[in-house]
This record gives C-alpha cells, structure tokens and sequence, in this order.
C-alpha cells in the first residue's frame, strides 16, 4: 500500500506536466517542473507555512517522495531559484489540461444543470465574474503594492455558477482594477451566455460591448444614475419583493455615448445569507420576470463562496517568494490543489462539508490505507443509537449508569 499523496499523485497524467514545458521551449535541469509543482501541492495539502518548512518536510520524506512519479527534494536556494525565474505558464496550463482530464473521464464532474430558481436555465451557461484580493507583504513584495501600506495579489475569476468550478482565471497586482478586466474575463463567452458582475465591473462601455454580442448582463448599480423613464411595470402587476420594474434611457451626456439603448432597471429585496438587502439591478433583458433577475444576482454568490473555499482551506496566507512569478506558482498550485480535491470529493460521493474533506485528507496525507475506503468511512455517520436500544449493547460492568448519560457537550 501506498501514501495518500502518492494515491493522489499518480492519478494525474504524469507525462502531461514535462510535456506541457517542452512545448514552452523550457528546459529543467536536476529540478524538474513535475518535482516542483508536486512539492508546491504537497505544500498545500500540509499548509507549509514558509519555504523552509516546505524544503524539510521533503527532505523528511525524501524515500517516500522519490517513490512517487521521482519527485526530487531541491534544495532551499534551488527551490525558491525556480519559483522566482520560472514562467508559471506550466502550472496554469496544467490546471487546466487537468480540468479537461477530469470532465471527460467523468462528465458529470464539470456538466452539471442549473438548480433551484435557475433550474429553468437548462441550456444556457450562466457565470459569475468577482475577484478577490490576496494580502502579501509590503516590506519584500513591492511590486504588488496597491495602497498605501499595504500590498495584495489580485485573483479574479469566472465561476460557473452550476458547478461552481473556475472557468477563467486572471492572477495580477491588485493595482488592476475589476472593470479593467472585465473584457479579458469576458472575451470567450458565447451568444446566449449570462454574466452575473458586481459593483466593481460597473461600466456601461462594457455592459455595451456584451449586449452588442448578445450576452445577457446582469450587474449593481454603483451610484446615483440619471435617467428617463420610458415604461415602468405597475406596483399591482409587480411581484413579491419586487419594488420597481422600469424600461429606462440613460440621460447623462457622457454615460448616453456608451449606452446609446433602453435598459432595465430593477429595484428589489434580495436575501443574501440570511439578511435581506435592497438592490438596484441593471439587465440588458427584458423577457425574464423581475425576480428572475433578482435570483441570478443571487446566484453570483456562488463565486463568494468559492473565494471562502480556496482562502479556508488553502495555504494562501503566507508565501515561498517575493516576486510575481513565485507569488502565481503558489497560487496556481492551490488552485490544482483545489481542483483535485473537488473532483475527489465528486468521485466518492461525499455528503459532507468540503472543509471537513480537505481536513481528512490532510490529516492522512502519509497514512499508507486507500483513500477511498478511508473516505467512505469518515462520510458515512454512524447511526444514533436510543436509550430504549442501549441494554442490547455490550459494557463494562460498573458502567451502566456512565453509559446511558449524555456526554460531552449535550444538553438535553
């Protein structure tokens, strides 16, 4: 029987890492690209906190790491050389070579329908776009300083919003804007597709450039717009939570040059996470009913989720380098990490939350047992057993009274 992490490793393409740097003309000497990711993984699964640690976990398990795809254990200065100079193209391209592994071997991973409200949504795809800011430090990692004081990566992604799997990916300087992305997040949705944006990718040039492809928008308002009213849905005729339903013409010079069409505006109560919130919603369509377009705003949480699940769960608190290449090698690897995981927990059936599944196997990442079995064990809850049945269960003497008492943190 093999670890875990050799489990985990060798069901990935091996060849497909080397071969993805052979196309980029890179050459690897002693420290290959496959040793490097794999102990940027490792690094995650374990939440090795600095580059020190990471190098003496590996040289720890040296034996155990060279039986697995030959994973060299590089030195401190070997290892943090290539993740300065390197292009973390390899890892990005891994990633998603691996997604496209992953939905073709098992198509309900990535293939999933639209649920709940949006389960009317059966062929058409419908994406969140949101980003996230990552903190770094200032002292050693200027390149990425943003305001004062203060430096910060910026992740911004494109989610699915029935998968809930990244679909787009952009890792930069949190000196980018959102709205400065917003084309690049944007540029191979299809005619049909549904964008679901925040206050930040506010920008009517951009809402126009979607619209004049077809592509239904659906984003915040940011600030005061003016406006003309050109037809708006009676209070009688307008449904539950829905506080105004209007057809508008925007009336400012310069915003009007952008926009030039009608545009509809939606004023409505929305729960966010269990608190309810008024919000102006501004769409390019005008068949779906008003709360249609409240419940896919809804749905753009789905992406705020998915940020939660990767900084909870993920080593993206401290990192191995100071400049940009080493800080996008880590972040690529948690990524690959992430997607591992997910597909894992696709593959057993895991009925659990996700942050207690990445716990369990991070607490057997060495363990010598098959993922698998151990998966099916810790999903599966053991059945509560009654007072009435606890005289069928065998005991110590003595320990009746102990037994049937309720123990640790009940109450009842």
């Amino acid at each position: 029987m093999i670890s875990v992490f050799a489990q985990i490793v060798q069901r990935l393409p091996g060849h497909l890492i080397e071969s993805i740097a052979s196309r980029q003309r890179i050459r690897a000497r002693e420290f290959s690209y496959s040793s490097q990711i794999y102990t940027l993984m490792l690094g995650q699964f374990l939440h090795a906190f600095s580059l020190n640690e990471l190098v003496d976990i590996s040289e720890v398990h040296r034996a155990e790491l060279s039986r697995i795809r030959g994973i060299s254990p590089a030195k401190r200065n070997t290892f943090s050389n290539a993740n300065r100079t390197r292009d973390p193209v390899v890892a990005e391209r891994f990633y998603w070579a691996l997604r496209d592994r992953f939905s073709s071997s098992a198509p309900g991973f990535r293939n999933v329908s639209n649920r709940g409200a949006l389960a009317r949504f059966k062929t058409r795809h419908i994406y969140a776009v949101d980003s996230s800011v990552i903190p770094l430090s200032l002292n050693c990692i200027d390149w990425a300083k943003y305001i004062h004081q203060k430096s910060a990566a910026k992740l911004h992604m494109r989610t699915n919003v029935a998968n809930m799997l990244p679909d787009f990916v952009v890792i930069d300087s949190a000196q980018e804007t959102d709205v400065g992305k917003a084309d690049e997040m944007c540029a191979n949705l299809q005619d049909g597709d549904v964008v679901i944006t925040d206050r930040g990718y506010y920008s009517f040039a951009f809402y126009n450039r979607l619209n004049e492809r077809n592509i239904t928008f659906v984003g915040r308002v940011k600030h005061y717009l003016k406006y003309t009213v050109v037809a708006a849905v009676p209070e009688d005729k307008r449904q539950v939570g829905i506080l105004s339903d209007e057809r508008i013409l925007l009336a400012e010079r310069y915003t009007k040059r952008k926009y030039a069409s009608e545009v509809r505006l939606v004023k409505a109560i929305v729960e966010i996470e269990g608190v309810l919130r008024e919000m102006v919603f501004v769409t390019n369509n005008f068949t779906w009913s008003a709360r249609t377009i409240a419940d896919l705003y809804k749905s753009r949480w789905t992406v705020e989720l998915l940020f939660k699940e990767l900084k909870q769960t993920l080593q993206l608190q401290s990192f191995y380098g100071t400049n940009a290449n080493a800080v996008k090698w880590q972040i690529w690897a948690a990524l690959i990490v992430h997607l591992i995981l997910r597909f894992q927990s696709f593959l057993s059936k895991w009925q659990g939350s996700y942050s207690r599944f990445v716990g369990i196997v991070r607490t057997a990442i060495w363990m010598k047992m098959d993922l698998a079995k151990l998966l099916r064990f810790y999903g599966t809850a053991p059945p509560v057993v009654s007072k009435a049945r606890a005289g069928n269960i065998p005991y110590l003497p003595g320990f009746e009274k102990a037994y049937l008492k309720a123990m640790g943190q009940q109450t009842a």
